[in-house]
């Protein structure tokens, strides 16, 4: 049977399953659903329209899935989806979606999510992604896999940050950060590219040859954005081994709609 404290509050209607355990004085309503393996901790509050997936581990005095901090928001049937195997520290906030942007706030896999870390409506979290303590995400920000954050940050509405990025300590995160670079500061400016998290996840080096060529004619030659995508575009012919990680930065800032810090 599943693990329930006795002080705690769990609706009958939630679905649970049997290996959940949950925590004293935590609170969990009716629509909410949690997966095998996962743990959650003394006086949490889980609520909303909420799915958890296996392996998670939450932390005391979190809340999740509470209605967003919109003033539009009327009590739409919204979503927070949190994948599996994360760890989400305490007094950690996630908040479900608004209509008419999708509707659905979301947190992928593998992610190491520090304590009083705010996920605001629609922001879409990818995976093993590390939130150091009180990084806070405003709405519709998105994080792409292995993006790294550092304490104290603030990422403004609707900016995305690429995969492999990294920002430092107590940043304002106002634009675009394109990925595998490293950025810090208020005002925001890209130091140069996150070749440690790079060479730990085993990049070989060809790859960081064609990342560091890329932060050069992004930020390091004068060139205009147009003049450095069109040097991007060349690389993968000269580096074949990087064609991925090339096409990615093309992915991104074709797609970036906040413009790039540079």
């Amino acid at each position: 049977m599943t693990q329930v404290h006795s002080t705690a509050l769990v609706d009958p209607q939630a679905q649970l399953d049997a290996s959940v355990s949950v925590g004293p004085y935590t609170v969990i309503g009716p629509h909410v659903q949690i997966g095998a393996g996962t743990t959650i901790g003394a006086h949490c509050v889980i609520e909303g329209r909420t799915t958890i997936g296996r392996d998670n581990r939450i932390f005391q005095f979190s809340s999740l899935g509470a209605i967003p901090q919109d003033k539009k928001y009327a009590g739409e049937p919204t979503k927070l989806v949190i994948g599996d195997r994360n760890v989400i520290r305490e007094f950690c906030t996630f908040n479900l979606g608004v209509p008419g942007a999708g509707g659905v706030t979301s947190v992928g896999n593998d992610n190491w999510i520090m304590a009083y870390t705010h996920i605001a409506h629609d922001c879409h979290v990818d995976n093993h992604t590390t939130l150091a303590n009180q990084t806070t995400l405003a709405g519709h920000v998105h994080l792409a896999d292995w993006v790294t954050v550092g304490g104290l940050t603030g990422i403004h509405q609707f900016v995305s940050i690429g995969a492999h990025a990294m920002v430092g300590f107590a940043s304002a995160v106002s634009q675009d950060v394109p990925p595998f670079m490293l950025v810090d500061g208020n005002p925001l400016a890209v130091r140069g590219f996150n070749v440690v998290g790079l060479r730990r996840r085993d990049f070989s080096a060809q790859r960081l040859a064609a990342v560091k060529q890329m932060h050069k004619l992004l930020y390091r030659q004068g060139k205009t954005l147009e003049e450095a995508r069109a040097g991007i575009a060349t690389l993968t012919a000269e580096m074949p081994e990087a064609a991925g990680d090339v096409a990615l930065m093309e992915s991104f800032l074709a797609s970036s709609t906040r413009g790039i810090a540079r």
